[in-house]
């Protein structure tokens, strides 16, 4: 399938509404997200007064194996930042789709990298393309959008692992200023069945994360964690509430048969 058909999909189906209304946004607020040092302080007030976006930066140093010059492997610690968004199912906790740019210390080039859930055809590949926030808007009132205005990336997949299948490519400078000015990330990926699927990643506020600090990591991950919880403990009562009906459904029914048995028996 040609990469014009399948944006040409996406732009003819109302998919961006129906995939928000079943996800979740990770944008965890406050502490989580202040950004890193005494600098960050005047900037986490006003971040309290805003609404939190889902984009945020997370840094951390790890173990490289790179090349010297002479060929020679060599390991390093590099700091490795990521600017992510992450979209969860609230009933499971699943990751729907999540987008990142990659840094790595040291490295000029950034790569952008798209997770999809298991479950899809892995040679076709992940397309995207940005949206133009006149394109997104249009996109979320199911309006056609003229195919030629988008540029589709093309993204190979590179690994895949219990939690879905990452692909990437690399995030150019072209790249990078059209999503700090787009409305949104439309990514495309082909299902078991050869159905497109759409998985929209809104850009709100991915500037101001990709320029700016990086967010606390142990707080983060500590309000992720606690949010993982609440999504536990959801899908329990979920779990619980349809036990409850199909005992009530099982009683009435027994119930019904019984009285049923019982007039025949007068009769």
């Amino acid at each position: 399938m040609a990469n014009s058909s399948w944006l040409a999909i996406c732009a003819a189906r109302a998919v961006a509404g129906a995939a928000v209304a079943f996800g979740l946004h990770l944008g965890i607020s406050d502490a989580a997200l202040a950004p890193q040092g005494k600098q960050a302080q005047g900037q986490a007030q006003q971040q309290q007064q805003q609404q939190q976006s889902a984009w945020v930066k997370l840094c951390e140093k790890a173990p490289l194996a790179t090349r010297d010059k002479e060929g020679k492997l060599v390991r390093e610690e590099k700091e490795i930042c990521l600017t992510h968004h992450e979209r969860l199912d609230g009933n499971t906790g699943m990751v729907i789709v999540s987008a990142a740019i990659r840094h790595v210390e040291g490295i000029d080039k950034e790569h952008l990298m798209v997770m999809v859930p298991l479950g899809m055809a892995i040679p076709p590949g992940v397309r995207a393309a940005v949206y133009t926030p006149e394109q997104w808007e249009k996109a979320q009132k199911n309006e056609k959008i003229d195919e030629k205005e988008l540029k589709p990336i093309s993204l190979n997949y590179t690994l895949c692992h219990p939690a879905g299948c990452t692909a990437e490519v690399e995030a150019t400078k072209e790249l990078l200023d059209s999503m700090k000015t787009g409305g949104g990330l439309m990514v495309l990926a082909i299902n078991a069945n050869g159905q497109p699927i759409a998985f929209p990643v809104p850009l709100d506020g991915f500037t101001a994360a990709h320029n700016g600090p990086p967010v606390d990591s142990e707080a983060y991950a500590k309000a992720r964690s606690q949010l993982m919880e609440q999504i536990r403990e959801r899908r329990a009562e979920l779990i619980r509430q349809a036990q409850e009906k199909q005992a009530a459904e099982k009683q009435g029914s027994e119930k019904g048969a019984a009285e049923k048995k019982a007039a025949e028996k007068k009769k």
